[in-house]
């Protein structure tokens, strides 16, 4: 439950203001925003939700190993906004230190590991220890005479100035790119998705038309076609969404809403490319469906794929992971549609070293599994949402509602 600001006003305790407050209640509040930030890509203005607090608590696992709480989250979110009035909280030095972690991308670790060397707890002190210095920096700015500040602060509005032309000169020319993305598909009018840096690749009009069907999301349909050719067809992804990849190491997302595949072969993800063509070097994710067994009669199966190819399509593909979620047995329909209405893949790189992992849930996504982690020669530069079905003519065109997507740099050690 969110806690509420102590309606007595004279009984509330009396809080300095923030340049008063204790230097390590500010770097927590610091530190915070930061963490909130980098998950989100957008700044704090409201607590967070059950939901956003799980998704925020989720994230700092997965990049560093370590748990803070999704209450202590929500309750710290309810905190930082309301400082002068909500009761203190007082989050232990390893909280603030996995906060400090997280903004600083250190390498993933473990409670024992960081109780066995890191003890000291190095990231929290240097963010104490960087905070410090600037308000010291501060500090002696505020006291200098008035005629050096009223100067300083023309130099600094001349800069700045300088800095809005430059940056709007680079926007113009498509030449200001954000490492760090995430796209809710609130708009995904052509103008918009250009903006924000989409290709889009063999455009079926009749399809593509009806890409905002449902409010909120992007709706891609599992057409004819595949990222690798067969013996009569080639390589062909119609509605192929592509964004340019800008960081060497890095991990990327979709988030589907209801997306359960019942005929061979539909399916939808991600796709990484060396380039904008599908004959490059490629590695891809899907959620899928596959009811071939050669010949044994075996019940329809929704399972987590993963293929790549390492000379493009010079020769045939190599299937990496082939994990079955569900067998599509009669009655069992209501827990499969249970249990997929929120999905997520997700694709990781570390040098050469690419993680594969899912997450499926019935009302939130909380936590990714992996599939495998694979050694792989190749270098995307692009990454791709698609649906597809293959060159299977029999199989429907169902929607894939692509509720996020996200791509953001990540330590390139292990």
């Amino acid at each position: 439950m969110r806690r509420k600001p102590d309606r007595n006003m004279n009984s509330a305790p009396i809080r300095p203001q923030l340049g008063m407050r204790s230097l390590e209640d500010q770097a927590f509040m610091d530190v915070f925003r930061k963490a909130y930030a980098k998950c989100f890509l957008k700044e704090l203005t409201i607590p967070l939700s059950e939901t956003d607090s799980k998704h925020f608590s989720n994230e700092i696992l997965e990049q560093t190993g370590l748990v803070i709480g999704w209450k202590s989250i929500k309750n710290y979110s309810f905190y930082v906004l309301n400082h002068l009035t909500a009761k203190q909280e007082n989050p232990s030095v390893a909280t603030l230190d996995t906060f400090a972690r997280y903004v600083s991308d250190a390498p993933k670790t473990d409670e024992i590991s960081r109780k066995r060397n890191e003890s000291h707890y190095p990231y929290w002190y240097a963010y104490l220890n960087g905070l410090s210095a600037v308000i010291q920096t501060e500090e002696r700015t505020n006291s200098a005479q008035p005629a050096a500040v009223a100067n300083k602060k023309w130099i600094w509005g001349g800069l700045a100035l300088c800095l809005a032309l430059i940056v709007g000169f680079y926007l113009m020319n498509g030449a200001f790119r954000s490492e760090n993305f995430i796209d809710h598909f609130n708009n995904v009018s052509p103008d918009s998705l250009s903006r924000k840096g989409w290709i889009v690749n063999e455009i079926d009009t009749v399809f593509w038309n009806r890409r905002n069907e449902k409010y909120s999301f992007l709706t891609l349909f599992t057409l004819e076609g595949d990222t690798y050719p067969d013996k009569s067809q080639t390589a062909k992804v119609k509605n192929l969404l592509l964004k340019e990849i800008y960081a060497d190491c890095f991990s990327t997302e979709i988030h589907l809403s209801n997306f359960i595949p019942a005929q061979n072969w539909q399916q939808a993800g991600i796709v990484l490319l060396e380039d904008t063509s599908l004959s490059s070097k490629s590695i891809r994710l899907t959620i899928a469906y596959n009811d071939f067994f050669g010949g044994f009669p075996k019940p329809g199966e929704i399972l987590i794929q993963a293929i790549s190819s390492v000379n493009g399509n010079l020769s045939k593909p190599e299937e990496i992971a082939h994990f079955p979620l569900f067998s599509n047995e009669p009655g069992k329909e209501t827990i499969i549609s249970d249990n997929l209405r929120q999905s997520a893949l997700r694709i990781e790189k570390r040098g050469h070293r690419f993680r594969f992992l899912y997450a499926t849930g019935s009302s939130d996504i909380f936590a990714f599994k992996e599939v495998t982690s694979r050694d792989l020669p190749i270098t995307p530069r692009y990454v791709g949402i698609f649906g597809l079905r293959g060159f299977v003519k029999e199989a429907a065109e169902m929607p894939v509602y692509v509720d996020l997507f996200r791509i953001q740099p990540v330590t390139c050690e292990d």
